[in-house]
């Protein structure tokens, strides 16, 4: 399977210098040819990345309905479209064998929203008494008060944070920056958790600049950050998947019921579009024609 090797790799890069894509979402691109390759692989199916079949593709794709649902189902196929529009675009191919292949319809799976007294409850489960507590209120209130993705708020800086101008500057996808607004509480408790528990460690060197720290002085991963918050969604019998994704949602929730405007959320998410912004919120009609009979010079 050498062969295919050497073409992911080439799409890897392809991703990386020409897209400018992070290195998660390279990974999961290639999480995805991976699937196809292991599936030749158990079948000794000798097909090449130039020579595989639209017939071959199919037998994969049947095979893909038995093990995942059909929104894993959506972003497989929607992954080994890419890869061989890459091969069509760099003329190792004259098409591509994903061209009649559809992708299973989803019902839009919407993650769940926390409510104000669910995200109280979760930051009130929080045991203050120890050097991680002080940190993961902080954590939780940053997440939801900033709407940040959970890769943005483990690389979030000192330097980051202007306090006396009420934002945070934040790195987003590829490399793009934004001015976020932070609350006062938000701001009090990341005070109260730099003065008392990071003050308390020994930071290593790299990680001097790093807000948010583990017991050893390093940056946190966002695997931790997951744990943080399933184990407080545990404590308080909460009976909802949540993830740090959560907060992040229901920030634009929370926003967009109480008025605010898509444009400004968008802004505050780091949306490359309105598009994102608008499929990311449950828009119900009923709000939309509010929106409409409120504003429009010819309601």
């Amino acid at each position: 399977m050498g062969n295919w090797k050497t073409y992911i790799k080439e799409y890897q890069n392809y991703l990386k210098l020409e897209r400018g894509l992070s290195k998660n979402t390279i990974e999961n691109y290639s999480f995805d040819i991976d699937k196809l390759v292991l599936f030749l692989e158990e079948r000794s199916i000798s097909e090449t990345p130039i020579s595989i079949t639209e017939v071959t593709i199919q037998q994969f794709i049947y095979e893909l309905s038995s093990k995942f649902n059909a929104r894993s189902q959506s972003r497989i196929i929607s992954g080994l479209k890419s890869f061989f529009n890459y091969l069509v675009f760099e003329d190792y191919r004259n098409d591509t064998p994903m061209e009649l292949i559809e992708v299973p319809k989803t019902g839009r799976k919407l993650p769940d929203t926390l409510s104000i007294e669910e995200i109280d409850a979760l930051i009130n489960a929080i045991d203050l008494s120890t050097f991680e507590g002080e940190r993961n209120r902080a954590i939780l209130e940053t997440l939801y008060s900033c709407g940040l993705r959970v890769s943005e708020l483990v690389s979030l800086k000192i330097s980051d944070l202007f306090f006396d101008e009420g934002f945070v500057k934040i790195t987003g996808k590829g490399n793009k920056q934004r001015f976020v607004p932070i609350g006062k509480t938000t701001e009090k408790y990341i005070v109260i958790y730099k003065t008392h528990s990071r003050s308390q460690l020994t930071v290593q060197k790299g990680y001097e600049d790093t807000l948010f720290l583990n017991r050893r002085g390093k940056q946190l991963t966002r695997a931790m950050i997951f744990t943080i918050i399933k184990d407080l969604a545990l404590k308080i019998n909460l009976n909802k998947v949540i993830s740090p994704h959560t907060f992040r949602h229901s920030f634009a929730t929370h926003l967009l019921e109480n008025g605010a405007d898509l444009r400004s959320i968008q802004l505050m998410l780091g949306h490359e579009s309105i598009t994102t912004t608008e499929v990311y919120m449950h828009l119900d009609r009923k709000f939309l024609a509010e929106v409409l009979n409120n504003y429009h010079p010819r309601k």
